[in-house]
């Protein structure tokens, strides 16, 4: 930990009851770990070492000075607001902040070049936007030391980001209902949730959920070792990412605790594999919970609960957060992203059993995801900017809101169409402009035999381009398309970018191709580029680069738009456009957002007469084969071969919320609900309240 004022604890107090999903049901095993167990635990630590996953003391000492000096900065700046709002001497001479740390620095598992989750806290008098994102901003950009400042006033947790002698820091910022802060501030009472509004309440939480998982759990260092590992799996296997509807930090963290609460005396070894073991078992969407839901009338903040609100009914993956106001920490996770999910939660499943019967090595588990190998057909957000500052607040901006792009799909398809969105961006390095990209894979949903049935999903991408269009900090240069590619026209780049990563991805991205290969007759080639200054260097198999260089910009009415059918082996049949589409139209049109959808009709149709030296379809994809081999049996202690009592756990899991709260598969979940909008407003008249 960074020092005492940056995890300023109060004093101790009697962690809350546990219930439910939490530690009301006894553990599933008291076993003491085998002599086999520490010598596999060992093994797995000294792979977590060699792969770079523990920073140094250098590097340690670096974060603990930057933290003093932010601590020190945000004092100055309240006492410099006090001054200038004429309160008198002894105000000016107790007033204070304190800074507080979440996240994985809090939980003490970040690694080298992780960034700094921290919360200060200032007196009542000192507001988040006449201040912070003012005053705080205006002196933080004066500084030599700061670089990449990005204030993000309208976030769903308002943010400060920007780097601090080369550390990123992710700063937020909370204004109490005191006059003045003491330095012994303790965040784990009630009470500093008095008289704030629901985003305080938010960056509050970041601090409070950190605290309380640290208490509930049965020994703080071994759940540690258990999270450093499964995030660094998660993030091997693409599926560490909360903005783009899979799981963050904070689930993760929460599911590991939970184990550690069945397992309590398991060493790290044996907590994954029982990770894997419950949670391919788990029935959701029954609640993890680490303790029971505390409800403050008082207070009177909304926590989750389905019985009330119909928008928790429909979440596919509740996990519950220990502190009041308690709330489901993966409420963007989607029926596709569940699905990718659980497809991995099985991989790991599978391996760990091989590693119990000394079949698989660690490595085995750790094996990267080959996204670019799973799927025959992606659709590629494509983005570019005319400088990187300018990139940094538009990517932010579109990547904040992709998840609604596949909810988009799941309903306008009725979930038959789902996707899989990469949480990796790639970039194309003999490109020089500001451009990234990002990928999503396109599949049947598993079990979906209709032959013949189409989709059109234009109007769908159409739908997301207006919302994209919103953006009140537009400028010049800023655009963005959405197309369609095949698996063998990926481009080669991407693939060194993907697969030689062995730390979580760093934002960079890959531009898609336009065109369709040349001699691949049956795909539609009508194409426009991003932006002019964009070239699209397309990579065919056979090595050849086309150029594409129409501005979708400068197109006053929309391209015309072909369908074709795409010839797959798994008997679908995509008929997808080419076509770029611009959020905010073109320079010479009054129409804002409708140069073209960028993909088109999607059929599923029999191909059962296709060679067989076709792309393999999804339901024989490399995760699915996996997946449907027979797995081995477990070596496990006689204790725990009744696995059953994971099912009848989950199943009875939060009886007292679930009884009531109907869950049908495969609805749709929207953070503000149904987003549809209709027409084609101009750009500069767009309304910013859907920002």
């Amino acid at each position: 930990m960074a020092g005492s004022f940056v995890a300023v604890r109060g004093k101790p107090r009697s962690s809350p009851k546990r219930s439910g999903g939490g530690g009301a049901d006894p553990p599933l095993s008291l076993a003491m770990p085998t002599v086999a167990d520490l010598h596999k635990t060992a093994e797995l630590e000294k792979f977590l070492v060699e792969a770079g996953l523990y920073e140094g003391e250098e590097e340690s000492a670096k974060r603990e000075e930057v933290l003093r000096e932010i601590d020190q900065i945000v004092k100055e700046w309240v006492k410099k607001v006090t001054i200038q709002k004429g309160y008198s001497e002894q105000m000016v001479k107790e007033a204070n902040a304190v800074l507080f740390t979440f996240g994985s620095y809090r939980l003490g598992v970040h690694g080298p070049g992780a960034d700094i989750d921290a919360l200060c806290i200032g007196p009542s008098y000192v507001k988040r936007e006449e201040e912070f994102f003012v005053t705080l901003y205006g002196a933080l950009s004066e500084m030599e030391e700061v670089t990449e400042l990005q204030p993000v006033p309208d976030a769903h947790v308002p943010v400060m980001k920007f780097k601090f002698r080369g550390l990123p820091i992710d700063l937020l910022y909370a204004s109490v209902s005191l006059p003045v802060i003491p330095p012994d501030f303790d965040i784990s009472q009630g009470s500093v949730l008095c008289d704030v509004d629901e985003a305080t309440v938010r960056s509050l939480n970041g601090c409070r959920v950190a605290d309380q998982i640290l208490r509930l759990v049965p020994n703080a260092e071994i759940f540690r070792k258990t999270l450093r590992c499964l995030k660094y799996w998660a993030q091997r296997r693409g599926v560490y990412s909360n903005v783009t509807g899979l799981l963050g930090g904070v689930s993760w963290a929460l599911l590991v605790a939970r184990v550690c609460q069945l397992y309590p005396n398991a060493v790290p070894s044996m907590l994954v594999s029982r990770f894997f073991r419950v949670f391919t078992q788990w029935q959701w969407p029954n609640p993890v919970m680490l303790c029971a839901i505390e409800n403050d009338d008082n207070l009177g903040f909304a926590v989750w609960d389905p019985r009330k609100n119909p928008r928790d009914r429909s979440h596919v993956m509740p996990i519950i957060t220990p502190a009041y106001p308690c709330m489901n920490s993966s409420y963007n996770v989607s029926t596709s992203t569940l699905r990718v999910i659980m497809e991995q939660f099985q991989f790991g499943n599978k391996i760990c059993q091989e590693i119990e019967l000394n079949k698989a090595s660690w490595s085995s588990l750790f094996e990267p995801f080959q996204f670019f190998e799973a799927y025959t057909r992606y659709l590629v957000v494509d983005i570019v900017a005319d400088d990187d500052d300018d990139l940094r607040l538009w990517k932010g901006w579109i990547e904040s809101r992709l998840r609604q792009l596949t909810l988009k799909i799941e309903r306008d398809t009725k979930g038959m169409l789902q996707c899989h969105p990469n949480p990796c961006e790639y970039a194309d390095p003999s490109i020089q402009c500001a451009h990234c990209a990002f990928y999503m894979g396109l599949s049947r949903k598993e079990g979906m035999k209709i032959r013949g049935q189409k989709f059109d999903i234009r109007g769908t991408v159409d739908e997301f381009m207006h919302e994209i269009g919103m953006y009140t900090q537009w400028k010049s240069g800023m655009d963005l398309a959405v197309t369609h590619v095949c698996k063998k026209e990926i481009p080669l780049y991407v693939f060194e970018q993907g697969c030689q990563k062995t730390r979580p991805p760093t934002p960079i991205c890959a531009e898609q191709q336009d065109q369709s290969d040349k001699n691949d007759s049956e795909v539609c080639t009508t194409t426009a580029s991003l932006v002019g200054q964009l070239k699209r260097k397309y990579h065919s198999v056979g090595g050849a680069d086309v150029d594409s260089f129409k501005s979708v910009r400068r197109a006053s009415v929309s391209p015309a738009c072909e369908e074709a059918s795409i010839q797959l082996h798994d008997d679908a049949n995509f008929g997808l456009t080419n076509c770029s589409t611009s959020p905010h139209g073109s320079e010479g049109s009054t129409v804002s957002g409708n140069s073209c959808a960028a993909v088109g009709t999607i059929g599923l149709v029999d191909e059962t007469s296709l060679p067989g030296c076709l792309m393999p379809n999804v339901e024989n994809d490399p995760i699915r084969t996996i997946l449907e081999q027979a797995p081995s049996e477990s070596v496990v202690e006689k204790d725990e071969r009744k696995l059953e009592g994971i099912e009848s756990l989950a199943s009875s899991n939060c009886t007292e919320f679930m009884e009531v709260a109907e869950v049908v598969a495969g609805t749709i979940l929207t953070e503000n609900g149904d987003i549809r909008l209709s027409g084609h407003e101009v750009w500069n008249r767009m309304h910013p309240s859907f920002n």
